[in-house]
């Protein structure tokens, strides 16, 4: 028969180098019609479309590599098989002739410096290899596609929690300091800044900018999916956090299809909390007129429109004011005897932090595991049953929230402590006699630690009340402590000053962000390639399935790992 097939089991070759196999194949004497393709279901229904569909082929695995040719005789097909291996071998990598390491922690000894690692394998694999990358404390551009909601979920909340990234899955686009990934122009460096939920949609507002005179400081992707409800916007808000940080961008834009309407909501909400520019583009998104009206956040209706504005506003912009703090020092640690005061510090902290742990919390993926320790950000609800049984009301008896404050003071993660203190009649006759001292203690704890620690205290009161609301508030300003009598300023200000202290817990990009780029590169050759071109660092990995591809012996090896 004129068309002859050759399957390689448990083979793996990224999709580029499959494509130039094929056209390598497509050029040999006597070749009418060439297929070569993984053997997934989804293609050995194209190979049908394309008449090259064998028996062998239609036996072939998922995981196993067909290559089916269509020749004028069997011998011209023959001999085009004979060929796949040397074809393959000359294929253009820039790495032929180097050692490959095969493994993550291999190509991470190979190149320390590497902060980032580009997967682009197969979105059945895609999850695991950037776990591992999280695992290794690298922050990821997830390229791949296919990879399942509770996935990127999962990934994206290990990420936050680690103080690392996740852009993906899914995100064809982003510019790290300079350095474009995947898909991305090349853009002179500026002052406006990107996060974008479309790729080709970030690639037109970059380009544009740079045409139009300007630069890009950053352009961070999120995958397609990031603005749904589901996933909550979580790389958007943390893009748009560390722009809001980045001493180097003056203007922000933000793109997007239409995200779910809560979506839409909230990241506004955290949009004009920045004390910067920023331009909007949800692509068809109709603002309404009071959204509209607001000085903080400009709207714009297409793309070219976003990229026009955002240079336009740059004589407007002043440059960012960033608050030096140690890296480390960056979770808020909140202790309430009021518990609706604690309440709605859980429901405006969502405008600003991605998560917050509490005894009491909003959503019960953040309940504490154990209400004596905080984790991460927490509010902690003192007045809660589980700390009254045999105790009075921390309105009343303050000996409990004194010694979890002397706590809080002596982790070194705390950058910032918050407190509420309720008067009025039959509450604690002069609370500030015994907090203040406590907060001069903590915050020379964190001096003799080399940290400044802020302590914001709310003071729900009034002038009439018996225990004499003014004198309680110089006894805590005294004590070094910034006094609010209104919960809502109290809590948005403290939502700013712990995002300037890397309090979505992003310290580490930051930190990387204005540092040489460098990665590794997991599946697409072309995206390491691409990278060498712009003199960025890169180790490539040779790749291949684990366990051959077997989902029984992945899942054991999955297992294994923990």
């Amino acid at each position: 028969m004129p068309i002859q097939t050759q399957l390689r089991h448990g083979a793996y070759y990224d999709s580029v180098v499959l494509m130039q196999l094929q056209a390598a194949l497509s050029q040999l004497s006597g070749v009418q019609n060439v297929g070569v393709m993984m053997g997934t279901p989804a293609n050995k229904a194209l190979l049908a479309q394309s008449g090259l569909l064998t028996p062998e082929a239609e036996s072939a695995a998922p995981d196993d590599l067909i290559i089916s040719v269509l020749g004028k005789n069997a011998d011209d097909s023959q001999n085009a098989l004979a060929q796949v291996d040397s074809l393959l071998m000359k294929r253009s990598t820039g790495t032929e002739g180097d050692y490959l390491p095969q493994s993550l922690p291999a190509a991470a000894k190979a190149l320390p410096s590497a902060q980032w690692v580009l997967v682009s394998v197969p979105g059945r694999y895609a999850a695991d290899v950037a776990r591992d990358a999280l695992n290794m404390g690298k922050h990821v551009f997830l390229y791949s596609d296919n990879v399942s909601l509770a996935d990127e979920i999962e990934l994206k909340q290990s990420a936050t929690a680690k103080g690392l990234l996740v852009m993906g899955p899914d995100c064809g686009t982003a510019i790290i300091n300079g350095v474009g990934l995947g898909f991305a122009n090349r853009v002179r460096r500026g002052p406006i800044g990107v996060v974008g939920a479309s790729g080709t949609g970030l690639q037109q507002v970059t380009s544009r900018i740079h045409q139009l005179g300007s630069g890009i400081s950053h352009a961070m992707g999120t995958g397609g999916r990031d603005l749904k409800a589901d996933v909550g916007a979580l790389t958007a808000r943390q893009a748009l956090s560390l722009l809001a940080n980045d001493p180097q961008t003056q203007v922000i834009v933000l793109i997007s299809k239409p995200p779910a309407p809560a979506v839409a909501q909230e990241l506004l909400r955290l949009a004009r909390t920045i004390p910067k520019p920023v331009v909007v583009n949800f692509i068809g998104y109709q603002p309404n007129e009071s959204e509209a009206s607001d000085g903080s956040v400009w709207f714009a209706r297409t793309l070219d429109g976003a990229a026009q504005l955002a240079v336009n506003l740059l004589s407007s912009a002043t440059p960012a004011v960033t608050i030096p703090a140690p890296a480390h020092a960056r979770y808020l640690r909140g202790l309430f005897s009021g518990g609706t005061l604690a309440y709605e510090a859980l429901l405006i902290l969502q405008d600003y932090l991605p998560s917050v742990y509490s005894n009491a919390p909003l959503d019960k993926r953040y309940q504490l595991s154990n209400s004596l320790v905080s984790q991460e950000h927490t509010i902690v609800d003192l007045g809660e049953d589980e700390f009254t049984v045999g105790r009075l009301h921390p309105m009343l008896d303050n000996t409990l929230r004194l010694h979890r404050l002397a706590q809080e003071a002596a982790d070194p993660q705390v950058g910032l402590i918050l407190l509420d203190v309720v008067l009025g009649d039959g509450a604690h006759p002069n609370p500030a006699s015994e907090i203040a001292p406590a907060i001069e203690k903590a915050k020379e704890t964190a001096r003799a630690d080399g940290r400044d620690l802020p302590v914001v205290v709310v003071v729900c009161g009034t002038d009439e009340d018996p225990q004499n609301m003014a004198e309680q508030i110089a006894l805590l300003e005294a004590a070094g402590a910034q006094v609010f009598s209104n919960n809502e300023t109290a809590i948005r200000h403290v939502g700013e000053c712990v995002q300037k202290l890397g309090g979505l817990g992003l310290a580490n990009v930051q930190n990387n962000l204005d540092q040489p780029f460098a990665a590794l590169n997991v599946g697409l050759e072309s995206f390491a390639q691409s990278l060498q071109t712009q003199s960025a660092a890169v180790q490539h990995l040779n790749w291949r399935p684990p366990a051959g591809g077997n989902d029984k012996l992945m899942a054991l090896l999955r297992k294994m790992k923990g």
